[in-house]
């Protein structure tokens, strides 16, 4: 029997459950909201969308939904212009087996009119489409991490051997702006592993250099140099407005001084640091898991701590720990996998093998502890393991030996 449009719409209506544009804004401020799924054409989703929503247009519904939705149980709300395809849409699922679907009567048009909050998203121009046309084919990332990445905020303490490969790829993965603080300039000695740099950049300082770099790979985002060093009376100024903070320092006067001013300020830090064929990696990340402090509360003697100029290390030692921690800082940003925060992963590079400590913060802290929060609430100073009273933690810093045990 020849049927017609209205009847296959009317029998596809018979088979699926509608709600209203309110039933749904109640929903979606639940304890257990359900899965919004807006399966309009890629033009409409641009031009607005409902909060939370996740895209797949009715045409790619089949291949992509197990992506978005793999656990067929969850609720899910199906919307689209104006209920009409949602309704098929629907029906599809239930026929893939997902057995809590719903289409959103009116579709966007209604939700709309009802006066129920809605949001533009970044629209990608066809320039970036294309840039990062392969982190737009993978579900984690899609345009919506992608438009995170354009406006996230990234600053990298140093453009030597860990900074500069994690530059490179955080400027090629559209990290929309990069802040590099280092006050040093290009030496020869340099070049076997700080990457961003160029021979004929010798004597040149090196924000400027790393910028020229990063801009000739990237030109649509923005590098921002700090040409000064890192001290107690522009360490606030110079980390507020950033997401994440990147360490690349190999002094540990500046990772305490980092450590202490980023936990204040509620701020990631990658961490990372490399000896000849070694390197270690993890993920500060405030209140989240241990401290630089935690780790390590007092200073080493210099003759076990000497830095790369008089130990040596192999050039591609931190090259991996530097891609590594740029792998750390885009998880972060597009809010995916699991990061290193409460994990320590060592590195041999002649072994060509990791092993991962377990961490956790250490309950006596100066900086991270509940009594060193409490305590700067009340505006009081915090007394830190060189012995100096220093107000909010901030100041002169110190050196570590090895793990704390209170701390593994």
């Amino acid at each position: 029997m020849t049927k017609s449009y209205s009847d296959i719409l009317r029998e596809a209506r018979a088979e699926v459950r509608e709600v209203s544009a309110l039933e749904v804004d109640v929903q979606r401020e639940s304890k257990a909201p359900p899965l919004l799924v807006d399966v309009r054409e890629t033009h409409e989703w641009e031009a607005g969308h409902l909060p939370g929503a996740v895209h797949v247009p009715r045409g790619h519904l089949e291949s992509k939904i197990e992506g978005e939705a793999p656990d067929r149980s969850r609720p899910i709300v199906i919307y689209c212009a104006s209920g009409i395809r949602s309704v098929f849409a629907s029906r599809t699922l239930a026929e893939m087996g997902y057995t809590d679907v719903v289409s959103m009567t009116g579709g966007f048009q209604g939700w709309k009119s009802q006066g129920l909050p809605w949001v533009t998203p970044t629209v990608l121009s066809p320039e970036q489409k294309v840039r990062y046309s392969r982190h737009l084919l993978i579900p984690e990332v899609g345009a919506a991490g992608q438009a995170k990445l354009l406006d996230s905020k990234v600053l990298l303490i140093g453009a030597g051997g860990l900074g500069s490969p994690a530059s490179l790829y955080l400027a090629a993965a559209g990290v929309g702006t990069i802040g590099i603080i280092d006050f040093d300039v290009v030496d020869l000695s340099n070049l076997q592993r700080q990457i961003v740099h160029t021979t004929d950049r010798i004597g040149e300082k090196k924000v400027d250099s790393a910028r020229k770099s990063l801009l000739a790979l990237n030109p649509g985002i923005n590098v921002i140099g700090h040409d000064e060093m890192l001290v107690a009376d522009n360490v606030e100024r110079i980390i507020s407005g950033y997401d994440v903070i990147l360490d690349g320092t190999d002094t540990f006067e500046t990772r305490y001084l980092l450590n202490d001013a980023a936990v204040i300020a509620g701020i990631p830090v990658v961490h990372a640091s490399v000896f000849r064929f070694e390197g270690q990696l993890t993920v500060f990340k405030p209140y989240d898991g241990p401290c630089y402090r935690c780790l390590y509360p007092t200073p080493p003697p210099p003759e076990l701590a000497p830095g790369c100029s008089v130990a040596g290390v192999l050039g591609v030692v931190p090259g991996i720990m530097g891609l590594l921690q740029a792998n750390e800082v885009l998880k972060l940003l597009l809010g995916i996998g699991e990061s290193l925060a409460g994990r320590l992963l060592l590195f041999d590079a002649l072994e060509g093998s990791f092993t991962e400590l377990k961490l956790r913060r250490d309950p006596e802290c100066p900086v991270c502890s509940d009594a060193a929060v409490a305590a700067r609430a009340k505006g009081e100073s915090v007394a830190l393991p060189v012995g100096h009273d220093v107000p909010f933690a901030l100041g002169a810093a110190v050196g570590a030996t090895s793990i704390n045990p209170a701390a593994r």
